[in-house]
């Protein structure tokens, strides 16, 4: 029997148009492969709706979207809804894949909710969406297991421009990806500037040392059965930065493989495969890496890709298909083998007096 996957995307994030396109994709693939496909889109406002439609992308443009059905979630699966938000059906759903780009979707939110109503999840679990959300526990976490990171500085309001005295530098909102909202400084006044929008749009901002003649390069990972895999290294290029356009309108180039010496692409995936084994991570994630000189930084760590870096695990979309179907299976043994541990009832409750919370 076919399983039903319910592809969560969009979101109350900068990235929701982005995570259109992931999630159309990822529905539209595991639908071609077999499954019993539920997309689900949250709205920017927060509503969560779902339907056929919604896997169509041209449906999207100009800020629309398709007329669904609103659906609200319950244990094992989400509850289809009808205009007036009465209960039409209930659809068990078998695993969810994650598609939220930014915000709390990607943060650890439908990870939660996911953990909540005891569906198995094709996607990273809690606490690393919401670790590698935030840019500074980022380096926290990644400094203890002994991963290479950029010097830094971490602010939370303005007055923290007078500590910064070494320029170049970069400034990133610690909670937004896909580079929105970051900017090069070369001097005081232009980082008054870069904080003033960085706050505008965040509560908290690291201000990083800026390589000028840096490499960038990315590298992927999923679980399959049991065992890491690591894609080949990809080089990435833009302009002084990688920008948001970069990235999505095709203004940045990229090589993959990379043309860099085997001795650093092992680094490279080793460095993401370390990272991957030692919180226990699930899903495809994509790693982030900058170069200088001799030295390779971890950058940032993302536990919901862009397109799930399809381009980087397998040879066109179809060959993908096979690759999504392999993490929602590891979701389905992790599921099985959570369902055999023990909840331990304490007994506590038992050798309290009648009368031990009542108010005097």
């Amino acid at each position: 029997m076919s399983k039903n996957i319910v592809v969560i995307f969009g979101g109350v994030s900068s990235e929701s148009e982005i995570s259109v396109i992931t999630g159309t994709m990822a529905a539209n693939l595991l639908s071609r492969a077999g499954f019993c496909v539920f997309p689900v889109y949250i709205t920017q406002s927060g509503e969560y709706v779902s339907g056929k439609e919604l896997m169509n992308i041209s449906a999207f443009k100009n800020g629309s979207r398709p007329v669904s059905c609103e659906v609200a979630f319950k244990k094992g699966g989400m509850l289809i809804l009808s205009r007036r938000g009465k209960v039409k059906k209930f659809v068990p759903a078998d695993c969810i894949l994650n598609c939220c780009h930014g915000g709390w979707g990607e943060g650890g939110g439908v990870s939660g909710l996911a953990s909540a109503m005891s569906i198995p999840l094709a996607s990273a679990g809690v606490f690393e969406s919401s670790l590698f959300m935030d840019k500074y526990l980022t380096k926290l976490v990644l400094s203890s297991l002994g991963i290479p990171v950029l010097e830094y500085t971490y602010l939370r309001d303005m007055s923290g421009v007078t500590q910064i005295e070494n320029y170049p530098v970069i400034v990133k909102p610690v909670h937004l990806g896909s580079s929105v909202g970051i900017a090069v400084a070369r001097s005081q006044s232009e980082l008054s500037a870069a904080l003033s929008t960085a706050f505008a749009l965040d509560d908290g901002v690291i201000v990083e040392r800026y390589i000028a003649d840096r490499r960038e390069f990315n590298c992927a990972a999923y679980m399959a059965e049991n065992d890491i895999v690591t894609s080949p290294v990809e080089e990435v290029k833009g302009g002084e930065l990688l920008t948001y356009e970069d990235k999505y309108s095709g203004t940045g180039t990229r090589k993959f493989p990379a043309d860099i010496p085997e001795e650093l692409s092992l680094s490279i995936r080793g460095i993401a495969k370390k990272v991957y084994s030692s919180l226990n991570m699930r899903g495809i994630v994509r790693f982030d890496f900058i170069a200088g000189g001799d030295k390779v930084y971890v950058s940032e760590v993302n536990t919901v890709p862009g397109s799930l870096s399809s381009h980087l695990l397998a040879k066109g979309l179809p060959s993908f298909s096979k690759v999504l179907s392999a993490v929602i299976s590891q979701a389905l043994k992790d599921s099985a083998a959570q369902s055999q541990k023990l909840i331990i009832n304490t007994g506590i409750l038992n050798n309290l007096p009648s009368n031990a919370c009542k108010i005097k």
